[in-house]
């Protein structure tokens, strides 16, 4: 049956095989492990936006762009697409540079929802911060999970977000809603269990398009290819980086109070790489037991409230050496 062919391989994109699903346009050039060009890539994505391939062609699609590991182009087209075809944008009226701190997830460590928390001790030093999160896809908790939990209104439009920006600077942005992304992100990502190419480039599609960052990625590898992705795109100062716990060797995408955090730095100047130990900022080493949430939500509820009353000292670490 030609509608069930697939075209991933086992070493990733197999150029020689011409997806023939009924109304397909999709053509794999090269042959397997083949990098897609931009324009090609874009087009692919654009289909994947569009719906106009069968479920488990996209889904092929996505995974062996995984298995193959993605170039910086292929990021760059699956940003293109989704901030073009699926993403309303606005333009808060803020003073100052605007801010976004997010993670890819998809690390598998069930940490406690860090970014929320550094995002609030920024805005509280005066950071202008625009989040742009969703709910739990690879962990028990996602950022819009958490904050509705806290009664804080998540189906919001993107307008509606904007004006928490310009009044209260601080606001989140609800990547899975369609006020937010109406085409296709909420379809697409409430069928997947597995981190893919949208872990990094659906977060990056923000619609505030902010120009500075902290962002975590799952693993060291992804580091100077998210960089570069964001100096791409148009970020001017970031923070790139990935987490290691010491006793495991298991990284997180965030600073990590148990380990060496591996860090890019974008700058105009260009990109430059460090590690940091959390000794060297003032940070008490601690476990990954210490960070960790295995609990019902309203246990994570609870131990958020507690780091921004300044208990907790390891999860209150991890939330001071994150904050933008």
């Amino acid at each position: 049956n030609p509608a069930s062919r697939c075209c991933q391989r086992r070493n990733g994109l197999d150029g020689r095989t011409a997806c023939r699903a009924p109304g397909a346009r999709w053509r794999f050039r090269g042959s397997a492990g083949h990098d897609l060009d931009v324009d090609t890539a874009y087009a692919m994505f654009c289909d994947v936006l569009k719906n106009e391939q069968p479920d488990l062609q996209q889904g092929a699609f996505l995974a062996a762009l995984v298995a193959k590991g993605e170039t910086t182009d292929e990021l760059y087209a699956a940003w293109r697409a989704i901030d073009e075809i699926d993403t309303v944008h606005v333009a808060p009226m803020v003073k100052t540079p605007i801010c976004e701190n997010s993670g890819t997830g998809n690390d598998g460590m069930n940490t406690i929802n860090v970014s929320t928390v550094a995002a609030i001790v920024a805005a509280a030093g005066g950071v202008v911060m625009a989040r742009h999160g969703a709910r739990a896809l690879s962990s028990r908790c996602g950022t819009v999970d958490l904050v509705e939990a806290l009664d804080i209104a998540v189906e919001c439009d993107a307008n509606t977000v904007g004006k928490s920006i310009d009044n209260a600077g601080i606001g989140i942005f609800n990547g899975m809603s369609p006020k937010i992304h109406p085409a296709a992100l909420g379809r697409i990502l409430s069928q997947i269990r597995l981190g893919s190419t949208l872990n990094i480039a659906a977060s990056l599609a923000h619609p505030a398009r902010p120009k500075l960052a902290v962002r975590g990625v799952y693993h060291p590898d992804m580091i100077g290819k998210v960089a570069e992705l964001m100096q791409r795109i148009g970020f001017t100062r970031a923070m790139i980086i990935c987490g290691e716990d010491a006793q495991t060797g298991r990284f997180m995408d965030e600073f990590s109070p148990c380990g060496t955090s591996h860090v890019a730095l974008l700058t105009p100047e260009g990109i430059s790489t460090l590690r940091v130990e959390p000794e060297e900022v003032g940070i008490t080493r601690s476990t990954l037991a210490d960070i960790t949430w295995n609990g019902p939500l309203a246990q994570e509820q609870a131990r958020f409230l507690a780091i921004l009353k300044g208990q907790g000292e390891p999860m209150l670490a991890n939330a001071v050496m994150t904050a933008p």
